[in-house]
């Protein structure tokens, strides 16, 4: 599946592999492959804010991008507001590609220095700041559904796989269970992103992250016996 990455080398091949639309003749048409009205929406909102801003984006500009209606747009989300809920759902589409591109001979600690490695270098290379810490901000503020914490999120599943297998095989520590250690690395990663963006991103958050999270994660490795 092709990243649905918010950023400059990536965004035009996330957004044509999510269902955005092809200019043929001049006129646009919806590809074969076109995803659910919802999906449409959120890839066309994200390409906008990459292109023009999230202050200079409108509902009837999503609306247009894509190629849906305001009764559409307004049936899932509340607003444009909401739609930042959504990146989410764009960093469980990188991690869904990274499932195919990661080498499985990769113990379990390296999988997921690995795992790091890739989300933060998308983010670092041109997820707006300004768009995360509001997603960061809106999570802190939600009432109701918490996106981020979703246990259903392909980010959860992929890391409780990751961390059953490695302990199984003696890569990470049994004396933890192994949703605390997808706890911990989670609780990780979101302090690394908050104190980038309490920072103002003063420093390469995808050079911290290769420093760091490598000792981090060395504290969870296994002795190398396979359970029984």
């Amino acid at each position: 599946m092709t990243s649905c990455a918010v950023l400059g080398g990536f965004h035009l091949r996330f957004f044509r592999g999510c269902g955005m639309l092809e200019k043929r003749g001049g006129r646009r048409m919806p590809r074969k492959n076109a995803r659910n009205t919802k999906g449409r929406i959120i890839s066309a909102a994200w390409k906008l804010f990459y292109e023009q801003g999230y202050e200079e984006t409108t509902v009837e500009d999503i609306v247009f991008e894509s190629e849906t209606s305001k009764g559409s747009f307004y049936h899932y989300f509340d607003g444009k507001d909401a739609l930042l809920g959504t990146l989410a759902n764009v960093f469980d589409e990188k991690y869904e590609q990274l499932i195919g591109e990661m080498d499985p001979s990769l113990d379990a600690v390296e999988k997921l220095v690995y795992l790091n490695h890739e989300l933060f270098a998308m983010i670092d290379g041109g997820v707006s700041m300004d768009l995360l810490a509001r997603l960061l901000s809106t999570q802190l503020l939600a009432r109701g559904e918490k996106h981020l914490l979703d246990r259903n999120r392909t980010y959860f599943k992929l890391l409780r796989r990751i961390a059953g297998e490695g302990q199984r095989t003696g890569q990470l520590r049994t004396d933890r269970t192994a949703n605390d250690i997808v706890k911990a690395y989670a609780l990780w990663e979101r302090a690394l992103l908050y104190d980038w963006c309490l920072c103002g991103g003063e420093y390469s958050l995808v050079a911290y992250t290769d420093s760091m999270t490598p000792m981090f994660l060395e504290s969870y490795r296994g002795n190398g016996v396979k359970e029984k």
